[in-house]
């Protein structure tokens, strides 16, 4: 494994990341404390979670597994969507923010959450009031570093220049959807995050499962995939998407690799990654998905694999 500095911090995360959007749901307190090891066996330091995953469940499973070696991971969180009922349980106003914060720390058993992320952008509040609680987190230690998930480059920029004109800390990363098959961000947001030094942390690298090759055109999805209810994985089930993957897979087994760790290795080469969020239900998955660290691609490879993604 090797690590990559958090946007413009001084923070070094693997360059792939865990993703614990189904721990606390499939995957049981057990498997999360046996993927825990196996990450760090693997040398993965960074994790990603949020309040709302699995109602809660997925911050707490991983305070139980963090007993005795939070000094070993970088954690990452976030807020903004519901967490209960009530009109100001989700958002980013000050009031929800200190609410959710605590709530945060009680269910993953710490006293600092590495980086803090806002999970969206909020159209019905000052992203000034967001700024300063958030500055006000970093100031009383209770968060080291912010970040976003989900803005658009100039939700991105507007945020930054107005920490920048008060003086409180600005967010450090991104959080977008990007793989190989969904490259929106590369219009603005990736200029606007190397111009501006902010680190992306690119989630769904293997597209709910399509990307890893085990989805073919001639045969039905695999018994107990995502593909056989997920229309999200379905909606990349097309003819065109099909014969890119049926490329791709041959392009890395040409060079001793796998379609998982391509798609990996495809996300690392691109500007301004810190760290590649990987979701991960099985311990065999935290090797996989790391072993795409592993490979760097080369201008000449990238441009052959972009050829073959048009």
């Amino acid at each position: 494994m090797h690590y990559r500095t958090l946007g413009n911090t001084g923070l070094k995360v693997s360059a792939v990341g865990l993703g614990t959007n189904r721990f606390g749901g499939k995957v049981d307190f057990p498997t999360v404390n046996e993927i825990l090891s196996a990450a760090l066996d693997a040398g993965i330091n960074f994790l990603d979670t949020a309040d709302m995953y699995q109602k809660g469940r997925s911050e707490e499973s991983i305070g139980e597994a963090l007993k005795g070696r939070r000094d070993k991971f970088v954690v990452a969180t976030k807020f903004y969507y519901p967490t209960g009922e009530g009109p100001n349980e989700r958002g980013g106003s000050r009031y929800h923010i200190l609410e959710a914060v605590e709530a945060s720390l009680r269910r993953l058993q710490t006293d600092y959450i590495d980086l803090y992320q806002m999970h969206r952008w909020d159209a019905e509040t000052p992203i000034e009031e967001t700024l300063r609680a958030l500055d006000d987190l970093i100031q009383a230690g209770k968060v080291r570093y912010i970040g976003a998930s989900n803005f658009t480059a100039w939700q991105l920029v507007t945020a930054n220049a107005a920490a920048q004109s008060h003086g409180w800390t600005p967010f450090a990363t991104i959080q977008p959807h990007y793989h190989m098959l969904e490259r929106g961000i590369e219009a603005e947001l990736i200029p606007a995050c190397v111009y501006h030094n902010i680190g992306i942390l690119p989630y769904f690298p293997l597209a709910g499962g399509f990307l890893t090759g085990k989805y073919r055109a001639d045969a039905p999805p695999p018994p107990g995939s995502r593909g056989e209810e997920s229309s999200y994985v379905q909606g990349y089930m097309t003819p065109e998407n099909y014969a890119r993957l049926e490329k791709l897979g041959a392009f890395a087994e040409e060079r001793g690799h796998t379609m998982v760790e391509l798609a990996h290795a495809w996300l690392l080469a691109q500007p301004q990654i810190s760290s590649v969020i990987s979701g991960v239900t099985r311990v065999e998955h935290v090797f996989s998905n790391a072993s795409g660290a592993d490979w760097q691609l080369s201008a000449e490879e990238v441009a052959a694999v972009n050829e073959i993604l048009g």
